[in-house]
């Protein structure tokens, strides 16, 4: 059962929200932040009334139906009205509890996607192209906008590392759940004996950083220049335009050579950087909130293992859900993708529902 103060706490706060909005006293900036608050609270606002007098209807059907003086037909009413009364109650509980649910303020970021590869040499790095093909597939279903930031690539198509962005409507709570290790299980063609390998691939998704989301100083960066090494032209490599920033508090680093400008690695690199110093406060608070419990989902622990391909039985595994999909094709292609994002998102809001106070 939900605290009746937290649901009055929401009729309040929608009430002083309209009286404040329509005062027209209040600063543009200000104006925007109480609209979204306002048009938020609106969605829920008629169910937060409904359920804050559900007890006072409740308790005026109980005294019809059991008081002696009312004819068979009104308690016949009245019981009617409280099972629906009852089921409406049940229904509206549910919906203001995921409401009350602590809010990812990172959801609605765009996120800055990090693939490498792992343990299982050439076949390893084919994987990794294969991730982000998917990826780049899902994307363009989705009408989103991926763009390349730097990239490593390896023999036979394979890629060593891809870093990328992808911008759209409500990216990072999409993507979040695919940070974690991707497990290939498949007969590689350079595989004589038919022998199926088992390699793997890290994910990383990180919600990207605004300037004012993170305020990084001058001061805290140490920033090397060096001559790339990677292909780009004659110019990338006769010239010290690669760059290598390391934020000295947290110890971060991050290295970037894709660009012939040193001023363009630098941007690229920063852009990076902030949003994997965002991750990592977010991270650190979330541990301080969490030490008791560990949340699997959307952890970003990229030692634990969250997914495997197995390409002979044809099927896709998620092993926080316990969830198998023989279509993995299909999945490759980006075409079932959402069936396993919906399922994780419902035990995410479990586990969170499970710890609200």
């Amino acid at each position: 059962m939900i605290p009746l103060d937290k649901v009055k706490d929401i009729i309040n706060k929608h009430s002083k929200l309209e009286s404040d909005l329509s005062s027209g006293i209040i600063d543009k900036k200000k104006f925007a932040e109480m609209s979204k608050e306002y048009s938020d609270l609106n969605e829920i606002i008629e169910e937060a009334k409904f359920y804050s007098s559900f007890d006072e209807e409740k308790r005026e059907l109980e005294k019809i139906i059991n008081d002696n003086s009312s004819d068979n037909e009104m308690k016949d009413l009245a019981n009617t009205e409280l099972s629906e009364l009852v089921t409406k109650n049940v229904k509206i509980e549910n919906k203001l509890r995921l409401f009350l649910l602590p809010k990812d303020e990172a959801d609605k970021k765009n996120a800055i996607i990090e693939i490498r590869a792992g343990t299982g040499g050439l076949e390893a790095s084919l994987f990794a192209a294969d991730l982000f093909k998917m990826y780049e597939k899902i994307s363009n279903k989705k009408k989103w906008l991926l763009e390349v930031i730097s990239i490593s690539k390896s023999d036979a198509g394979g890629l060593k590392e891809v870093i990328a962005s992808i911008k759209g409507v409500n990216i990072y709570s999409t993507l979040k759940y695919e940070s974690g290790v991707h497990r290939v299980q498949r007969v590689p063609d350079t595989e004589t004996q038919g022998r199926v390998h088992t390699s793997a691939a890290t994910v990383a998704v990180l919600p990207e950083a605004e300037e004012i989301d993170v305020k990084i100083e001058e001061k805290d960066l140490r920033i090397d220049v060096f001559r790339s090494s990677g292909p780009g032209g004659q110019s990338v490599n006769t010239t010290d335009s690669a760059v290598r920033i390391t934020h000295v508090p947290t110890g971060i680093v991050v290295s970037q050579q894709d660009e012939k400008s040193q001023i363009r690695n630098k941007e690229k690199g920063l852009k990076i950087l902030r949003s994997r110093i965002y991750e990592y406060e977010r991270k650190k608070k979330e541990d301080e909130r969490s030490k008791d419990r560990k949340n699997k989902i959307g952890s970003g622990d990229r030692s634990e293992r969250i997914r495997t391909y197995n390409f002979p039985q044809g099927r896709v595994t998620d092993h926080r859900i316990n969830m198998t999909l023989h279509k993995l094709e299909e999945f490759l292609e980006g075409e079932i993708f959402d069936e396993f994002i919906e399922n994780l998102n419902l035990q995410a809001q479990e586990e969170k529902l499970t710890n609200l106070n």
